[in-house]
Formats: structure tokens, sequence, C-alpha cells
């Protein structure tokens, strides 16, 4: 989503990199191009008039003027100004001591809230919780039964009473069950309407007091711009909002709405869903997300997805294998499998730092349908082929090819990069084995 504006401002950055000595005409000229940027990714004009404003009354200063390093000194003055726009919340649920806890999912129609329920039922198992869930909207076709299908996907326990219809008495005998049954959250997905309307606030107030939520959070869809965070301003005037989750980050969106919700709204952004699957949500947090923009990578976002992707019996088996130089062609295929389960291959790229611009990759950068391809030439290869690669010969590539609908040449190049990845590892002694990566990513995020 962001890929345009961060292009831009880095453009800025290497155009100031290039200046033997900085001056307030080039700061002036710097601070055009960022004002133009940010309004093209459709940040609040308003945000953006006291953003530049702050960056200017800082970059002007004689300490940054005269300094050895005045580049990199404006570049730390609009990383500090860019988290200053998110405020000092952290992300995720904020400290409660209601038990059962209560999340309330608002939103208009089509924004995701539905989505948003199963993917923070699975955030919250993974840490721990035991979240039950329940859907208030009656009136959408199929709005229960979407939920009861993700709520089997994610293997989370959804409240459906039979014939019971009224969204008030849902709610509440929700909170009743997770009470009796030893549920810890209640997260209660909301009707939502193509618009604002008194009807739908007097269900949601009626709601509220009902279950006495301690997080409304109101999901954005982040593709809808400045209208998503007007919407969340009147949510938050007429019902109260504690958090926002930005929805669809991961849309080909400007992405301006993020950089504008705490400024006009007034409430923090809590998570940002990236993506489709059920694990694609993670707490919002502003150092990262600004880092990703400005080119920096985000190291510790990378270990935590590494973390929760990496078996670490697995992670201890392959490092043994690899230190005994017997990692296989399965062991490879394992890697990818551990790789895609970290999320979209350019997300985890642009993790990476001084990897943010894949566009400087050209055409060589791996892609999803490569992984896919790589994958289907080591499935069609036989168990005795996977485990010693000497085996596969002139016959054997072409019944591979046809088996897997690649080429030859394909797999000739597979096999060359799979041997020079044998002795790339064998040389590092393990540090692709799984721990290894982790350890080295942390030292990684030390010097980040």
């Amino acid at each position: 989503m962001f890929d345009t504006l961060s292009d831009r401002l880095q453009g800025v950055f290497r155009s100031l990199r290039g200046e033997a000595r900085l001056t307030e005409a080039t700061i002036e000229s710097a601070l055009r191009e960022i004002r133009m940027a940010l309004l093209e990714a459709d940040v609040n004009f308003k945000v953006v008039k006291a953003f530049v404003d702050r960056v200017r009354d800082r970059a002007m200063g004689q300490d940054v003027l005269k300094s050895l390093t005045p580049a990199q000194q404006v570049v730390r003055i609009v990383r500090d100004e860019m988290i200053a726009l998110f405020g000092d919340a952290g992300g995720g649920l904020q400290p409660t001591s209601a038990s059962p806890r209560v999340v309330l999912l608002l939103g208009l129609q089509g924004s995701g809230k539905t989505t948003t329920a199963g993917k923070l039922g699975t955030w919250l198992a993974r840490q721990g919780r035991h979240p039950i869930l329940v859907s208030t909207d009656v009136r959408r076709p199929a709005a229960i039964q979407q939920l009861n299908v993700l709520g089997r996907q994610a293997s989370l326990r959804v409240f459906d009473p039979p014939g019971q219809m009224d969204p008030v008495r849902r709610a509440a005998d929700a909170l009743v069950e997770a009470r009796n049954l030893g549920f810890d959250v209640v997260i209660v997905d909301t009707a939502g309407r193509l618009h604002i309307d008194d009807e739908l606030m007097g269900e949601l107030q009626a709601i509220k007091a009902a279950v006495a939520p301690s997080d409304l959070i109101y999901v954005a869809d982040a593709m809808t711009g400045q209208d998503a965070i007007k919407s969340a301003g009147e949510f938050n005037r007429r019902i109260g909002v504690t958090g926002v989750m930005l929805s669809k980050l991961d849309g080909d969106a400007r992405g301006g709405a993020a950089l504008s919700v705490v400024a006009v709204v007034g409430v923090p952004i809590a998570f940002v869903g990236s993506g489709e699957r059920l694990e694609d949500i993670e707490p919002f947090h502003a150092d990262r997300l600004v880092s990703r923009l400005l080119g920096m990578g985000d190291v510790l976002s990378l270990i935590e997805k590494a973390e929760q992707a990496i078996d670490q019996e697995d992670a201890a088996r392959l490092e043994r294998k690899i230190r005994r130089d017997e990692f296989t062609l399965e062991d490879f295929r394992d890697q990818l499998r551990t790789l895609r389960k970290m999320g979209p291959l350019e997300s985890v790229l642009g993790m990476i730092p001084g990897m943010g611009n894949l566009k400087a990759l050209a055409e060589n950068r791996p892609d999803e349908r490569q992984l896919s391809r790589v994958e289907a030439i080591i499935n069609s290869m036989t168990p005795a082929e996977r485990a010693d690669y000497r085996l596969v010969d002139g016959s054997r590539r072409r019944r591979i090819a046809r088996g897997s609908g690649t080429s030859v040449e394909e797999i000739n190049r597979l096999l060359r990069q799979f041997q020079q990845m044998r002795k790339m590892l064998k040389s590092i002694g393990g540090m692709g084995g799984g721990r290894g990566a982790v350890k080295q990513l942390r030292r990684m995020g030390r010097v980040h």
C-alpha cells in the first residue's frame, strides 16, 4: 500500500544525501516534495501542514545545517515526527481487569469486521487466551454463517443460539456463556451499514450497555482513505472508540489514511491487517511502520514472524543436518513452506533492511509463483531423489519436468542453486537452520 509514498520519500532523501552541504533553500525544496508526496498519498491536509511545519522548525536549526551528516539528521527528524503522528500508545489491546474481556467490533458494512473477528480470535489464542466469538449482524445475509466458518477454520468457539435473532440478546447471552464455560474474551461482531444512521447507532448503544465492553475497536478499510477516517470520527463521537483496526493494509490504495487516524479521530491504531489469512494481523507499532515506509526495514516484526513459523524441534534437527552436510531437497522444500507461512513474500522481504524497495531487484526478485514451481519440481521427485540430488540424471530430469509442468532448464537451474546453497550453509555452519537464523536476526535487530 505504501509503495508510492515510500518511493517518493526515499527519493527525497537520496537527493539530500547528494548535497555537499544543506541550505535553507535545499531543505525547503525537500519539504515541498515531502508535502506533495503526503498529499498525493491521501494524508489529511491539516495533518500534512502541521507535520511539515514541525519538520521545518527542527530541520532549519543550526545544529542540523552545520552537522557533519545533515541529510541523516533530516531523515531522523522526519522519522521522529512521523512516529509522533501516531501518538505514544502501544499497539494491541490495552490492559484491563475485566473478566471476561469484551471486545466490540464497530464499522461500516464491507470494512472487514467479520474477518477481523476471526483474525483477532486467532491472535488472542496465540497469546494463550480463550476467546469466544458471537455475531450480532442479523440482517446481512449469511453474516452469522460466515463467522461460523471462520471459527471452524481457526478452531475457535462461536456462540450461535438457534432461532435467536435479537442482536442485544445474542451479545448478552454470549457473555453469560463465556462466564459459565471459562472463556476469558468475548469478541462481538456487530452489524454495519453502507452509511451511518440513527437505527445502527441505537442498536450499537444498546449492545454496549448490555455487555459493558472493555474495547471498542473501529474496523477501518484502509483502501477507502479519508472516508474511513471521517466515519471513525463519527463512531467515536456517538459510541466511543478505544482503538482502530486498519484492515486491508496490503491493498494497493495510497495508504495516507493510516497517517491521519490518530490526529483526526483522536484514538490510537490498535491493529493492522496485512493479508487475507487469519494469521495476518499484528499489533500496530508506529516505529516499525515508519521504518518500513522509509526503507529501513523492520527486523523486529521479521523476528516475530520467524519465531511463529519455525518449529523449534524441526529447527534443531535441521541445524544438526546442516552441520553434518546432510541438507536435502526435502529439507529445502520444508524451508520454502516455512518462509511462506511468514506471509506474502514481498511483505517479508520488505522487512529486511535495504530490501524495502523491491523494484531495485528488477525481474530477478522471487515471487509466490516461482516458489510454487520450485515446490512442484521437488514434489515430482521420488523420495530417493529428494534425499540425494546426484541421482537426478538426464532422463529423470525429463520425467520430473513432465510431472511438475516445468522445463528441464528450470530443473537444472534449481539443482545448481541447491548445490550453491549447500556450500553456503556448510560454510556458515548452521545459520540457515531456524534457531541460528533467528539468533542472527536478533543481532541485526540490535544493530538496527
